[in-house]
């Protein structure tokens, strides 16, 4: 069976659709990330809906890569009778949803076999499928699918099958559309003019990047792949395009990821604006601020790509889960879980778009961002669940008082630098109280580090961002403990786990592997303690964890050597580009801080 890695990503900035190292789409959401797979062989058998393209009889390609600077990607298998490739990609979208495809003859001569197995509802519903004078078309209830294609096409046990051959110089395109089942047949798409204007659109859009240095490779490829998670409409940008992959294989840690986390919002304006990004920071902005308009005490740590807030979490008993991994879910019922620290994370961010505004436009935020303060005020102190979703008992998690403190802070600069209007005394004194009240409990002086929570002894990778955020200095003596326990007993072959689950009551069973965004943080914390050469062994080790065109995905599996969870995941790929240009220019400061040169982006 396929791993996590052997996946490569194109999608048109609605939707995306994952594809193997054999040629097949295992999975695709149409037409929207959160809608129902119509393709989820990912989590299933072949069965459940998957789209081959391959030469026939033949295994995993032999190489692939992205066209560079675009999500346009290219498999090419070499075969005894020549040579072909499959180009993927999925046009930005205007009013045509598809999905193309087109067979290349590289050289010789190459037997070719198309297999579309169209399963909507993840795997559930077969359509109904008629022949058309260009393809198929494939209803049922609200879904409506149309191939396109020249090949010829025939139905095999309830699939549509393709077998043709290609020679050196011939192309043969294949293009899926999707629509509303009581609309009008689309007009056809021309693939040829797709990959044209698919092309011209990553273009212009890496064009825009400011970066440069050693790692220019890498950021660019982490900054497409964070653009293609972004959901145009709206802004918001999902945290994974996939549900279900696993944490522990066999498992129960299996998640839904298809929505925007609050959390991400600090991460996701420091990586695009440090870049040069400035529209997209500004959807993402107006996103989060229609997000978490309302009362106050109803912030949830996710919402939907729209904003919606309910996300209720559902089991799929029919799919029996990647590598058997069950349940399969949709929906997340960490979403109303009491998180302190996501409104420091909220005011964290708008503090940085501020900060980066030249026209004072970031302003229109300030009312929202007083409400959120003075709940917060009369809520810090609450033991709460945790960055991490723990669904064991509510602790007072030290990072939760942290970014209590960060709230307070952002709050008392915003008065300060910004004229702005709110009691800066009041708020100063909390900021003190807070500070102090994780200095006494929060730390562990035995063993001279910070502690998950007050009154364990437990370690969390969330206390390397101290000194992101500007609570303490990054040289000061407890953050330099801090990150040599971590280094020394929250580490698995040197990479950072969240923190140790059979010890810390997470409320689940089961294991997991280290955290490859936490493995970043690592990297930054041992730049701010100055030990720049171990910082650099690490990133660069980061980077080999990579698939082959450039994609992490939550977790990897030090024992075993392959990438764990959903994937490709947004959380792992802001801090790469943040430890690639700090490494690049290191830049110390809070996360509120601007970046010189390249806009804001130093820090948290």
């Amino acid at each position: 069976m396929a791993e996590i890695s052997d996946y490569a990503m194109v999608g048109d900035l609605h939707t995306a659709a994952l594809v193997g190292r054999s040629g097949s789409i295992d999975w695709m959401c149409l037409p929207d990330f959160d809608s129902p797979a119509c393709f989820a062989a990912l989590l299933d058998f072949p069965e459940a809906g998957r789209w081959l393209l391959a030469p026939a009889g033949a295994g995993n390609c032999t190489r692939r890569r992205y066209r560079p600077g675009t999500l346009i990607l290219e498999t090419e298998w070499d075969t005894a009778g020549g040579s072909v490739r499959v180009t993927d990609f999925m046009p930005a979208r205007d009013d045509s949803v598809d999905m193309v495809r087109i067979v290349e003859g590289l050289n010789g001569s190459v037997p070719m076999i198309g297999e579309l197995l169209l399963r909507f509802d993840y795997g559930r519903i077969v359509p109904w499928v008629r022949r058309t004078d260009t393809g198929i078309s494939a209803i049922a209830g609200p879904d409506a699918a149309y191939l396109s294609t020249p090949a010829p096409v025939k139905g095999q046990d309830m699939r549509t099958i393709s077998e043709f051959t290609v020679k050196a110089g011939e192309r043969v395109p294949f293009v899926l559309h999707w629509a509303p089942s009581w609309k009008p047949v689309p007009d056809r798409t021309d693939p040829h003019r797709a990959l044209a204007s698919t092309q011209a659109f990553w273009d212009h859009w890496t064009g825009r990047n400011t970066t440069s240095g050693p790692y220019q490779e890498a950021v660019q490829r982490s900054l497409i792949t964070l653009k293609a998670l972004t959901y145009a409409p709206t802004g918001g940008i999902v945290a994974a395009p996939t549900t279900s992959l696993p944490e522990d294989p066999g498992g129960s840690r299996n998640w839904d990821y298809r929505f925007c986390w609050l959390r991400d919002a600090t991460l996701t304006l420091q990586s695009l604006l440090a870049c040069g990004y400035t529209e997209e920071a500004s959807a993402w902005r107006e996103w989060l601020l229609r997000a978490v308009a309302g009362d106050p005490a109803d912030l949830q740590i996710m919402y939907g790509i729209d904003g919606t807030r309910r996300l209720p979490e559902a089991e799929l008993p029919w799919l029996r889960g990647f590598k058997d991994s069950k349940p399969v879910r949709t929906g997340n019922a960490a979403a109303p879980q009491l998180q302190l620290d996501v409104w420091g994370e909220v005011l964290d961010g708008l503090a940085l778009t501020r900060a980066a505004a030249t026209d004072g436009a970031a302003d229109d935020s300030w009312d929202i961002q007083v409400a959120l303060m003075e709940y917060l005020e009369g809520a810090w102190d609450q033991p709460d669940n945790g960055l991490w979703e723990m669904r064991g008992p509510r602790r007072n998690f030290t990072h939760s008082k942290v970014m209590a403190w960060v709230a307070a802070d952002r709050m008392v600069k915003g008065i300060q630098q910004y004229r702005l209007p709110g009691p800066q005394v009041r708020w100063a004194a909390l900021r003190q109280q807070i500070h102090d009240d994780v200095m006494a409990h929060g730390f562990d002086e035995e063993h001279n580090t910070f502690v998950q929570s007050y009154g364990s002894t437990e370690l969390d990778a969330s206390l390397l961002l101290i000194p992101r955020v500007g609570f303490l200095p990054r040289n000061h003596p407890r953050v330099t403990g801090t990150v040599e326990a971590i280094q020394k007993h929250l580490t698995r072959d040197g990479f950072v786990l969240r923190y140790h689950p059979e010890a810390a009551n997470d409320g689940l069973p089961g294991t997991e592997g280290v955290f490859l965004a936490c493995s970043f943080w690592l990297v930054d914390a041992l730049l701010g303690i100055g030990r720049r050469e171990q910082a650099t062994a690490l990133f660069e080790r980061l980077l080999t964890l990579r698939n082959d065109v450039g994609l992490l995905s939550e977790e990897w599996d030090p024992k075993n050597h392959r990438q764990l969870g959903n994937t490709p995941q947004a959380f792992s790929h802001f801090p790469l580009i943040h430890c690639a240009l700090q490494l690049e220019h290191p830049r110390p400061g809070s996360s509120d801080t601007a970046l010189p040169g390249s806009g804001p982006g130093s820090g948290r």
